[in-house]
C-alpha cells in the first residue's frame, strides 16, 4: 500500500477510550533531526504529560515540500529517540487532522510561531486551529534544516565554535559586550533546558566540559588529565550501574548514531541479564530503596569543531559543537554528556572523569578517517574497550547525507528557492565535489 493510501485509511488500530488534556500532539518531517525539532518537542512535553509525534511520509513530504533527505524509518528512529516522545505515529496526514490526533486520546495540537502550509498554499494546522485545539511554542532560533543544507552546498565555516565555554561566558563574538553576555546566557539556559528528564520540567543530564591543550583534544602527541568542570548536576550513577563512555562528533545526529547508543544499551543490558540485575530481589532492592533503574549510565564526549575539522577537512562538522551536543543531549540513550572531550581517550582522561574509571569504552562502525595510529589504543590496554558491529543504519554519517544532498542538488534547490533561500548553483556543488575527493585522498595518503 502507498503512503498516501495509509495516510487516507485513517489512524490505524483501536481509538483512545478518552481524549486527554495532558496528552499533546505534535507532528512535522523530522528531517535530518536537528536541535530545533527537540527544542519544539520539549515545549509541547511541558504542556502535558505525554507526547505523541506525528511522523509524515516521504510521499506527503515531497507533494507539500520537497524531497526528503532522510527516508521514514530513519526519521522515526531520530524521532523515537528523543528522551520527551512517549510514542511517534507514522504516516500522519501532512494536513494535521482532527480524527487523527483525536483517535489517539490527544486533546492539543503544538506547533511552533512559524507558518506550515501545504502544497495549496493553505495553513496546515487550519482544522485543529478552528477547533480551538491548538497551542504555540516559540521556534528555536538560528537552526533548521534550511540553514544545514546551505551549510552542505556553500563549504561555510562561520558556524564554527572556537571555545564553548567563552562563547556561554559572552567571551566570544563580534557583538558588544552586553549582547555577548545576552547570547551566552540564552545559550546556556536552553543547554539546561536540553538536560531535563523526560517530563522536561525536572533536572535529567548531567552536563560537563573538558578543558585541555589543542594537542591533548586532537591527536596522540599529548596526554593530559585537563580539567573537569561542571554545567549542572543532572542524574548520577545508581549503586550498582556500570558507568561506560563512548565518543564522537555526531555530526547531524542520526539514525547511525542513534542505533549505537541503542545497541550499547543493549550490550549492557545483556550484562545485567547475566549478572541477575533483573532477578526479582534484585528488582525489589532497587525498588524499596526508591524505584527500579536499568543497569547502565552511559557518558558522551563530544568532540570540538577544531578537532573534527582537523581530521574530516571541508567544513566539518556541519553543525557545530553547540547543535552536536544538544542533539546527543535530547538523546533518551545519554545519561550525561562531556563538551571538548579528547579525539583520543587516554588512560590520564579516563581515569580523571568524575564517575572514575569506566567499566567499558564503546566503539561503533566508522567510515572515514583512516589513521595512522589507533585513538583506542589506551582502552583497549586497560581492557575496557568494546565494540558495536555492523547494524541496520551502520552507514548512515555526515558524509553520506551530504553525498545524498549533492545527487540530488536540483531538488533541494528548489526546495531552498521556495523557502526564499538564494540558489546555490552548479559552481558550489562542484566546489564541495572537489573539496569532499581531495580530503578522501589525502586520507588515503594517511592510511597508506
Amino acid at each position: 500500500m502507498s503512503d498516501k493510501k495509509l495516510e487516507d485509511a485513517g489512524p490505524p488500530g483501536e481509538a483512545a477510550a478518552e481524549i486527554l488534556d495532558g496528552r499533546i500532539w505534535i507532528d512535522g518531517c523530522f528531517d535530518f533531526f536537528h536541535h530545533g525539532h527537540a527544542g519544539a518537542m520539549l515545549q509541547a512535553r511541558q504542556l502535558g504529560d505525554e507526547l505523541y509525534v506525528g511522523v509524515h511520509s516521504d510521499e506527503s513530504i515531497m507533494e507539500n515540500k520537497g524531497p526528503t533527505v532522510m527516508t521514514l524509518q530513519e526519521r522515526i528512529a531520530a524521532v523515537d529517540a528523543c528522551r520527551w516522545v512517549t510514542q511517534s505515529v507514522p504516516y500522519a496526514p501532512y494536513v494535521t487532522s482532527l480524527p487523527w490526533i483525536s483517535h489517539y486520546g490527544c486533546k492539543y495540537v503544538v506547533h511552533g510561531d512559524d507558518i506550515t502550509s501545504d502544497s495549496s498554499g493553505e495553513d496546515c494546522y487550519r482544522f485543529v486551529k478552528a477547533a480551538g485545539r491548538f497551542k504555540v511554542v516559540k521556534r528555536t532560533p538560528s537552526i533548521s534544516t534550511t540553514d544545514l543544507v546551505g551549510r552542505m552546498l556553500l563549504c561555510t565555516r562561520t558556524h564554527f565554535i572556537k571555545s564553548l565555554s567563552r562563547l556561554l561566558d559572552g567571551e566570544e563574538g563580534s557583538r558588544t559586550e552586553s549582547e555577548r553576555k545576552a547570547e551566552g546566557a540564552a545559550l546556556t539556559e536552553r543547554m539546561r533546558l536540553y538536560a531535563s528528564d523526560e517530563t522536561g520540567k525536572r533536572p535529567g543530564s548531567s552536563v560537563w566540559f573538558w578543558t585541555a591543550s589543542i594537542e591533548a583534544r586532537g591527536d596522540h602527541t599529548e596526554e593530559e588529565k585537563g580539567v573537569f568542570s561542571s554545567l549542572c548536576q543532572g542524574s548520577q550513577p545508581q549503586p550498582g550501574q556500570r558507568v561506560v563512555y563512548v565518543d564522537g562528533g555526531f555530526d547531524l545526529f542520526s539514525s547511525g548514531h542513534i542505533e549505537f547508543l541503542r545497541q550499547v544499551i543493549k550490550a549492557e543490558e545483556k550484562i545485567g541479564q547475566d549478572e541477575g540485575w533483573y532477578s526479582t530481589e534484585a528488582i525489589q532492592e532497587r525498588v524499596g530503596k526508591g524505584g527500579d533503574y536499568g543497569p547502565v549510565f552511559v557518558v558522551a564526549g563530544v568532540h570540538d569543531d577544531e578537532v573534527i575539522n582537523h581530521w574530516k577537512g571541508v567544513n566539518y562538522p556541519i553543525m557545530n559543537i553547540y547543535e552536536r551536543g544538544l542533539c546527543v543531549l535530547q538523546c533518551r540513550f545519554i545519561n550525561s554528556v562531556i563538551f571538548g572531550a579528547p579525539f583520543m581517550p587516554t588512560r590520564a582522561y579516563l581515569t580523571s572523569t568524575p564517575w572514575g574509571t569506566p567499566r567499558a569504552v564503546y566503539h561503533g562502525p566508522t567510515s572515514f578517517m583512516p589513521l595512522t595510529y589507533d585513538p583506542y589504543s589506551a582502552p583497549k590496554a586497560m581492557g575496557i574497550y568494546r565494540e558495536i558491529g555492523e547494524h541496520e543504519f551502520s552507514g548512515v554519517n555526515a558524509g553520506q547525507i551530504v553525498q545524498r544532498i549533492l545527487r540530488s542538488r536540483d531538488m533541494y534547490e528548489e526546495r531552498q528557492r521556495v523557502k526564499g533561500v538564494k540558489g546555490i548553483g552548479e559552481e558550489a556543488q562542484r566546489r564541495r565535489e572537489t573539496m569532499e575527493e581531495e580530503q578522501y585522498l589525502k586520507e588515503k595518503v594517511n592510511a597508506a
